[in-house]
């Protein structure tokens, strides 16, 4: 999301994002507090979700997909007994059940969950279906057979129960949707259900904590918004990073390979600094470094 006029700001702003709220709402308004030219997020929340909303200001939107394709982590309460429309508590009820599993129950079926699966997203989503998101072919009545997507989970863990509802944590990679893995745990226990509470508490490298609530963003709370920004190497902390020589440095910025110090795997991906300051992200190659994006900070 860009604009010609505005101000050139680059890093990241990790905000927590309350319930009621959409993430491109968000990146709007800390667009427009900041007056920066250009913004976007890594990882749409939910609108009911809470958590971590990680935007990229300026050049640091250069990094988003390192941070789109980073483990995320969420709490999440799931309410037994009923399947809805969205597969959250907005939707509207079209399946109902009378059976309660114990934590016992719960724990024998997580396994399933856990690994590389396939996950069919909820009908109201942001998956496009013939050029057409989900959740606008839904709101129009129209039925959609979403197909079934790949989706790593790296964990699934029960953190507690009620006789009606359980909380639970996940960590999976991209794609994921909390919503679905609350609506086939309800199916493989035979008890239906859907999430009630979700919150995203870290992705890749950036915690709730670290967030600055959606209420302080505002144009009078500027400075205050600008002191919380990160740097834009904050999102590559999983990247192997390597120093460029000064000749390197050259090259890279002016888009060509360029000389590295220290060494990597031939061929993985690299992030490439001199002097503290961020130049690019690129493939390692025997003592050089091939940009695919330069940072022009």
């Amino acid at each position: 999301m860009a604009r010609k006029n505005g101000r050139e700001i680059h890093g990241w702003l990790i905000v927590d994002k309350p319930a009621g709220v959409g993430s491109t709402d968000v990146v709007g308004k800390v667009r427009w507090a900041l007056d920066a030219k250009k913004a976007g997020h890594a990882g749409t929340l939910d609108p009911d979700a809470t958590g971590v909303l990680a935007i990229a200001l300026g050049e640091a939107t250069k990094t988003v997909p390192i941070l789109t394709n980073a483990l995320k982590a969420y709490d999440f309460t799931v309410n037994w007994g009923a399947e809805t429309s969205t597969d959250d508590a907005s939707g509207q009820v079209v399946k109902t059940s009378d059976v309660r599993p114990d934590a016992d129950a719960i724990r024998a079926v997580l396994g399933e969950f856990i690994g590389d699966i396939m996950q069919v997203p909820p009908a109201v989503s942001a998956v496009k279906v013939d050029g057409a998101r989900a959740y606008d072919l839904a709101r129009e009545g129209e039925v959609v057979e979403l197909a079934a997507r790949p989706l790593w989970v790296e964990s699934l863990e029960l953190l507690s129960t009620t006789e009606h509802s359980a909380e639970l944590r996940m960590v999976c990679g991209k794609g994921g949707y909390v919503r679905s893995i609350a609506r086939d745990l309800g199916r493989a226990l035979g008890c239906l259900g859907h999430v009630d509470h979700l919150r995203r508490i870290w992705s890749g490298p950036f915690e709730a904590e670290q967030g600055i609530s959606f209420d302080r963003i505002d144009r009078a709370n500027q400075a205050e918004i600008e002191a919380a920004l990160l740097p834009l190497q904050s999102a590559l902390a999983d990247l192997p990073e390597m120093q460029a020589t000064e000749i390197g440095e050259t090259r890279i910025l002016n888009g060509n390979p360029g000389q590295v110090l220290g060494h990597a795997e031939f061929g993985s991906e690299v992030w490439v600094s001199r002097n503290g300051r961020a130049l690019c992200i690129g493939r390692y190659m025997s003592g050089e470094v091939q940009p695919s994006r330069v940072f022009n900070l």
